[in-house]
């Protein structure tokens, strides 16, 4: 019985290491079929004192799959953007995975193409809070390797710093050095060195500055030319003052300027570097430490050129920082009244472009986080084609609009001058007031009825300024409740002396039916134009039925003023 049990827990072994056969294969297929020959590790530092980690790396053998890499923990709380590209484009990355079965790590997974991909890049940026500035110099906290999850056979290390940079001393587990360049043969798996660099350099090479925004606003005028306003907000985290700032700018930017927040005309050096050129800003009054400013840059770029007669196309550099990382960016384009973008259309736009319609002109907006140089090295679309329509009759329209209103507004002023100064004609032109009316009546109507319609007028070109961002939405909402408040008044007192008018009969109540009704034919005129506007939103009406719509609303309009204002004239002249 002994010996039948003692065979039976044998037989049950082998079955159980028979079946876990196949499961050890596949452990061993999950080993990777490559290995690492060569890493070109480097670390700059930007002006602003943010560290990029640039990662390229050769393999040998089959790629596909994914790839892991990382480093010490601690800088995992500082990495702000990782990316990773090849010679083909993006590749997908995915941070903050653990390294391995290992822990003490901050890893990334980057997704190799399943074809043969012998060199790859991954670039992360950190903060500028492992940089420490003080009298004695600077010091910069790196991981001084890359970690892997198997040996690299070398790996090259590199510190870009300022170009006066000296006295570099790089202090690290496994020796320290006084170069910006060191080599390590054989980087085992797993490798957790940090590392300290420390160095002097001039005044102002190197700044703990946050750039908290950058908002573009770039002007394009009738005939093509490109008019840019750059405000950037900056915070101060170095222990010393800030007194001046490096911004970069297109390369072929012109006639630079720069101000403070408060208005002010700020000393500004343009300096050009290979394929970028940027402008150092003397600040006023410096920033100190801990506080935010604000500097406004203008300049100009080159004209859109025409093709075609009414086509315009040209391209645009969204962002330059080559030197600094912002927070968020923003770019809005303003094309020329009565122009619309052909491209990009609307069916191409990525989530963080917008176009918005006004009543005659259009804008296209881009909003991006996390700008850098980076973003050109891998190839994000940081270049946009701009193309847009623009016939010059519309060079004509406000001149033109202008010439109407000033013949209007003389047409009137000679009929009045022309009027006959006889006692006959006025009694044949002006009815007689009936019993229950006075002057003082028909003198408060007017009066009450002109201020109202200023009243509206006011609130219209308050929302035009709104809509055009150039009042703030704050002051817009309170002015806007002054002006209701004040015409929700005129108007009960409007209606309270038509009803005198209507109850004082003859010509006076009929002159009121024609004033109620050509207010009334202004309204519908109104509700159609803003149906017009709803359609042409959503793309069921083209620009051009939208445009016509509006002509036909602006004549019309100025048709029934014209007979309101007649009414209005009739009315007076019964006061005088």
């Amino acid at each position: 019985m002994k010996r039948a049990v003692t065979l039976l827990a044998t037989s049950v072994l082998i079955v159980l290491c028979l079946a876990s056969a196949p499961n050890s294969k596949l452990v061993f297929a999950q080993t990777p079929s490559y290995t690492i020959q060569n890493v070109d590790y480097q670390i700059q530092l930007l002006s602003s004192a943010h560290v990029v980690v640039r990662v390229t790396i050769t393999l040998s053998g089959q790629t596909g799959g994914s790839f892991l890499l990382g480093f010490p923990y601690k800088y995992g709380n500082h990495i702000l953007k990782g990316v990773a590209y090849d010679q083909n484009g993006v590749l997908p990355l995915n941070i903050g995975v653990q390294l391995g079965n290992r822990s003490g790590f901050y890893g990334a997974e980057v997704t190799l193409p399943t074809a043969t991909s012998e060199v790859f890049t991954a670039i992360f940026i950190l903060s500028n809070d492992l940089v420490t500035q003080g009298t004695a110099g600077n010091s910069v906290d790196f991981p001084a390797y890359p970690s892997f999850t198997q040996e690299a056979a070398r790996c090259a290390v590199t510190l870009v710093l300022p170009s006066d940079a000296a006295s570099v001393t790089v202090s690290k587990d496994d020796g320290t050095v006084n170069s910006t360049s060191y080599i390590k043969e054989n980087l085992l798996p797993f490798t957790n060195a940090p590392a300290v660099v420390t160095f002097t350099a001039a005044a102002g090479e190197v700044q703990r500055i946050d750039f908290v925004s950058l908002n573009r606003v770039i002007t394009v005028d009738p005939a093509g030319a490109l008019a840019v306003t750059d405000t950037f907000r900056v915070t101060n985290k170095s222990p010393n003052l800030v007194s001046s700032v490096h911004l970069d700018i297109p390369i072929n930017a012109t006639n630079v300027a720069a101000k403070d927040e408060a208005g002010r005309t700020l000393q500004t050096t343009v300096e050009a570097e290979t394929g970028q050129s940027g402008v150092d800003v003397v600040m006023q009054t410096s920033i100190n430490t801990g506080t935010a400013g604000t500097i406004t840059l203008q300049y100009n770029l080159p004209n859109a050129p025409a093709r075609q007669g009414t086509s315009f196309s040209f391209s645009l550099d969204l962002f330059q920082a080559a030197h600094y990382y912002i927070d968020d960016a923003s770019v809005e384009i303003t094309v020329p009244e009565g122009a619309h973008f052909v491209a990009p259309t609307l069916t191409t736009l990525e989530p963080s472009l917008s176009v918005t319609r006004q009543l005659f002109q259009e804008s296209l907006q881009v909003s991006r986080k996390g700008v850098s140089n980076v973003d050109y090295l891998v190839g994000t679309e940081n270049t946009l084609q701009i193309a847009y329509d623009y016939n010059v009759l519309w060079l004509s329209f406000r001149p033109t609009f202008w010439v109407w209103g000033l013949f209007i507004a003389g047409s009137i002023i000679y009929t009045i001058w022309r009027r006959p100064k006889t006692g006959a004609a006025k009694k044949a032109s002006v009815p007689r007031l009936s019993a229950g009316l006075s002057p003082d009546n028909v003198r408060a109507f007017t009066e009450t009825y002109e201020e109202r319609r200023n009243i509206t007028h006011e609130m219209r070109l308050l929302h035009a300024r709104v809509q055009k961002g150039k009042i703030p939405r704050n002051y817009y909402k309170s002015q806007r409740k002054t002006l209701e408040a004040r015409l929700a008044a005129l108007s009960k007192n409007v209606n309270q002396l038509k009803g005198t008018f209507r109850a004082a009969g003859g010509s006076y109540a009929d002159l009121i039916r024609q004033l109620d009704a050509a207010e009334s034919e202004i309204e519908k005129a109104r509700a159609t134009v803003r149906a017009a506007e709803a359609r042409h939103r959503t793309g069921e009406m083209s620009i051009e039925e939208y445009k016509k719509e509006l002509a036909d609303y602006q004549q019309k309009r100025e048709k029934l003023d014209l007979q309101i204002n007649g009414i209005l004239l009739r009315l007076r002249e019964e006061i005088r």
